[in-house]
């Protein structure tokens, strides 16, 4: 393992899993956690139950060298394609959070993109959350749906699979996902009242966009490791 400089990082993961697991974000082993730290990604190893993952099981990733290498005692999650990929893409992130959370999934489901139904959309880059294509975990293919789906974004549902979501931190990641779940919670309520949601136009979530950069929630917060 990498010394002390990705001790907390490694941590911060492990914590995070137990969060999202605990709080209803996930269940079992299916959803996985990276953080990008200098040229490499730390990623979370496949089938491993979290209250039972250490430090070391964390594994290191390379994102630069030979495409899928990897450092440590564990093999990586499944679903390491995408979230490398999505690093090679976009310099921007610097955490993602996967997860199988209820309604989030429920929507994927029904390959339904969340629309501006409310403003906290614009905490995810735009005026909606898409719904990626489906492909079988991790394939090429569905990497390539998830960049897609993440095209100016930082959250996206994953078609009859879950959801993603990216922060510049874990810390913002983490807290995109338990928003991304609220609003998928919210659009489906106000879809069994059988009437159709007030939808803000896209100018008005470009605003809303750029006035929480300048201060709201996460965004008010120092940046940190976790």
């Amino acid at each position: 393992m990498k010394p002390d400089i990705n001790l907390q990082t490694r941590r911060d993961i492990i914590a995070a899993c137990l969060d999202m697991n605990a709080t209803g974000l996930n269940q079992g082993t299916s959803g996985n956690i990276s953080v990008r730290i200098d040229n490499e990604m730390l990623i979370t190893p496949t089938s491993l139950p979290y209250n039972e993952t250490e430090p070391e099981d964390i594994v290191a990733m390379h994102t630069d060298g030979e495409y899928g290498t990897y450092d440590g005692r564990r093999k990586p999650s499944t679903e390491w394609r995408f979230h490398l990929d999505t690093y090679l893409q976009r310099p921007d992130i610097g955490a993602m959070v996967h997860t199988h959370s209820i309604y989030a999934t429920t929507l994927s489901m029904l390959r339904m993109d969340i629309p501006a139904c409310h403003y906290m959309i614009a905490a995810f880059g735009g005026p909606s959350i898409r719904c990626a294509d489906y492909a079988i975990f991790g394939s090429e293919e569905l990497s390539q749906n998830v960049l897609a789906a993440l095209e100016d974004r930082t959250g996206c549902l994953m078609g009859t699979h879950g959801m993603i979501t990216c922060g510049s931190t874990l810390k913002e990641a983490m807290w995109r996902a338990r928003e991304l779940e609220t609003l998928a919670h919210q659009y489906y309520l106000t879809l069994q009242t059988g009437k159709d949601a007030v939808i803000l136009d896209d100018d008005h979530i470009y605003e809303v966009r750029d006035k929480m950069k300048s201060g709201y929630g996460i965004w008010s917060q120092e940046p940190n490791s976790a």
